[in-house]
């Protein structure tokens, strides 16, 4: 792990932060969607089913909140979370690291087809494509991906 920033659990007064830096992420890499009008919803799907169901680690840098993670104990890792200043950094890999840490015996994930930068990422740190799905909420093609140790 980068000495430029810390792991630690997420805790309940990092929520507006996490909530914000998903939106300014997905934004960035997706910048005809208008993920401001998702924020309500987000912020519930959070509370509703992330913040009771994974466990939740985050990234913080001179107090700042800079990239989450999210695992649940079934070992889907349902968000990565980096902040874009920091793609391309060891930020990502320390996170999915701490993931892989969490959910020793494998990981699954979904990742959007159109979304080459994280499948690249993704297969650079031991994960392989596992087959083809749907996304329920956007009805796009996503990607199963997944790591076994």
């Amino acid at each position: 792990m980068s000495a430029s920033f810390i792991l630690r659990p997420y805790a309940a007064s990092d929520e507006d932060a996490a909530i914000a830096l998903w939106r300014q992420t997905w934004q960035q890499a997706y910048p005809s969607i208008d993920f401001a009008a998702r924020v309500a919803w987000w912020r519930e799907r959070w509370n509703k089913d992330l913040v009771p169901n994974a466990s939740i680690v985050v990234a913080e840098r001179a107090g700042a909140l800079i990239g989450f993670v999210t695992i649940d104990a079934k070992g889907y890792l349902d968000q990565l979370v980096v902040g874009p200043e920091h793609w391309g950094s060891d930020l990502g890999t320390a996170l999915v690291d701490e993931a892989k840490r969490l959910s020793p015996d494998g990981i699954t994930l979904l990742v959007n087809t159109d979304n080459a930068r994280a499948i690249s990422f993704y297969r650079r740190n031991g994960f392989v494509d596992a087959g083809g799905d749907v996304n329920p909420t956007s009805g796009k093609p996503v990607l199963k991906m997944e790591w076994k140790p």
